[in-house]
C-alpha cells in the first residue's frame, strides 16, 4: 500500500552531524505514514553508512553513480514517489515534530491548495520568519521573491503531474523558486502560521555559496513570470500608490510598494540587475 506522504531529500556533500539532524527530525514526526527516500548525488562522498544508522524500514536509499545536479535529482526523487503528497526537506536542516501532521491536514481539508508552506525559524540566530498565509498575498509577493521557503513546503503531487511541471535545471540553484512562479494560476498556496521549521544558516548552504548564481537565474524567473503573469503584475502596480527603485550601495536594490498608506520594503539580495530607469522595472 502506498503512503500518504514522500519525503523527498537530495543530498550533496553536506556534514554527518547536520544530516544527522535532518534524518532524525523525520523520523520524529507525529505523522507516520510515509517514505523516506534520500537521494545521494555526490559521489565523492559515500554518506550511505550514516543513513544505515537508522533502523527504519521506511528510509529508502539511492546513490547517483555521477553528479546530476540539483533539479535532476529532485526530479528524479519526484518520480521514485508512491505517496500522494511530496514533502520536501534539505539535509542541513530540520522539521519540527508535527511539521507533516499539520501539512497534511490542511491539504486533506484544502483540496484547492497544492502547495502548504509554514512560518519557520532561522537558526542559530533564532530568528522567526514570518510569511503571507493566503493565495492572493503569496502569489502578489511572488512576483518579488520566494515566499513560501522550499523545504518546509509539502506539495500535491497530482498538481505537478496534471501541470507537467517539474524542476527545471536552467533555473538552479533557484528551481524551487521557478517551480512556484510556474504554478501560479494552476493551484493555489498557503503558508501554515505557525513555525513548523528550522532552516539552518551557515556559510555553507547554497544560498552564500552560490548567490552570484541565484542572483543570475532570478533574473530569469522575473523575466519569464512577468511575461506569462502580465495581467498579475498590471492588478499590483494598479494596487500601488507608488513603485520605486533605490539602489544600496549600487549593488542591492530595494523595492518599496507605498499601499494603502503602508510602505513595505522587500530586499532582494542580488536578484535583480541594476535597470537604469523605473520604466524598465514596470
Amino acid at each position: 500500500m502506498a503512503p500518504k506522504v514522500s519525503v523527498l531529500m537530495p543530498v550533496y556533500n553536506t556534514q554527518k552531524k547536520y544530516l544527522c539532524d535532518a534524518i532524525e527530525s523525520v523520523l520524529s514526526q507525529t505523522f507516520k505514514d510515509f517514505e523516506f527516500l534520500i537521494l545521494d548525488d555526490c559521489p565523492e562522498q559515500n554518506v550511505e553508512d550514516i543513513v544505515a544508522l537508522y533502523k527504519d524500514k521506511r528510509i529508502k536509499y539511492i546513490k547517483n553513480e555521477q553528479n546530476i545536479g540539483i533539479s535532476a535529482s529532485r526530479n528524479k526523487l519526484i518520480d521514485m514517489a508512491r505517496g500522494e503528497y511530496l514533502a520536501i526537506m534539505d539535509h542541513d536542516d530540520v522539521s519540527l515534530a508535527k511539521r507533516f501532521e499539520k501539512q497534511v491536514k490542511f491539504l486533506d481539508k484544502n483540496p484547492d491548495v497544492g502547495v502548504v508552506g509554514c512560518w519557520y525559524e532561522r537558526f542559530p540566530k533564532k530568528k522567526v520568519i514570518k510569511k503571507p498565509l493566503k493565495n492572493k498575498d503569496i502569489v502578489e509577493t511572488l512576483l518579488f521573491s520566494c515566499c513560501i521557503l522550499h523545504p518546509s513546503s509539502m506539495i500535491r503531487k497530482e498538481v505537478l503531474i496534471k501541470n507537467n511541471v517539474r524542476y527545471e535545471e536552467k533555473f538552479s540553484p533557484s528551481e524551487d523558486y521557478a517551480l512556484w512562479c510556474r504554478l501560479i494560476g494552476k493551484t493555489e498556496f498557503a503558508n501554515i502560521s505557525e513555525v513548523l521549521f528550522k532552516y539552518r544558516d551557515h556559510k555553507l548552504n547554497t544560498t552564500h555559496e552560490q548567490s552570484k548564481k541565484m542572483s543570475e537565474a532570478t533574473v530569469e524567473i522575473y523575466n519569464f513570470v512577468r511575461k506569462e503573469h502580465a495581467y498579475l503584475w498590471n492588478i499590483v502596480k494598479e494596487k500601488s500608490v507608488n513603485v520605486t527603485r533605490y539602489h544600496l550601495f549600487g549593488v542591492l536594490p530595494i523595492l518599496t510598494v507605498k499601499k494603502q498608506g503602508r510602505r513595505t520594503n522587500w530586499l532582494l539580495f542580488n536578484v535583480l540587475p541594476i535597470l537604469s530607469s523605473k520604466e524598465k522595472l514596470m
